[in-house]
């Protein structure tokens, strides 16, 4: 039986992330924000447009030039670590928790290049609290990461890898 090897998957994964990523920016920035308003979509979910010029949940988001490239260039190094890991997976689900990191990276990086911040939308809220808005590259990331973390906790690759999958 021929199987897809880790490494193409973990890259495919993030191709996968970065394409979607990156056509649904340009769909909420070209065309569904044209102006910029708030649609409500249910009852705790809204679609907006903030730009976040810092990282997670909006930190140092204080708009200066150098924080494009700074914050650009730690996400690439965080993507050469993560590539370096994909590399030696042996672990598909591995492979895509880490495809989808790096896929979310490059989409947030593209867009500080392309607009000097990062093209959040997505806004869920309960209760009067609004979740800070974020993005697809915002959800691989969390994904990704939160399967990593459950991988280190209970094991699933290496239990995977005794069983030659």
């Amino acid at each position: 039986m021929n199987r897809t090897g880790p490494v193409p998957i973990g890259l495919g994964v993030a191709v996968i992330v970065g394409v979607i990523d990156q056509i649904s920016k340009w769909w909420i920035v070209e065309d569904v924000m044209r102006p910029p308003h708030v649609i409500e979509v249910t009852p705790f979910f809204n679609i907006v447009l903030a730009w976040n010029r810092g990282v997670s949940f909006g930190m140092f988001n204080e708009g200066s030039p150098g924080n494009v490239w700074l914050l650009s260039g730690i996400a690439l190094g965080i993507v050469v670590v993560l590539m370096v890991w994909l590399w030696r997976s042996q672990c598909r689900l591995l492979a895509s928790a880490i495809g989808l990191i790096i896929g979310g990276a490059m989409g947030n990086v593209i867009d500080r290049m392309n607009y000097g911040a990062v093209a959040d939308f997505l806004d869920f809220h309960v209760a009067g609290f609004h979740w800070p808005a974020f993005n697809v590259a915002d959800s691989a990331i969390f994904v990704g990461a939160v399967v990593l973390v459950l991988d280190s906790l209970f094991g699933w690759s290496e239990k995977n890898k005794m069983n030659g999958q």
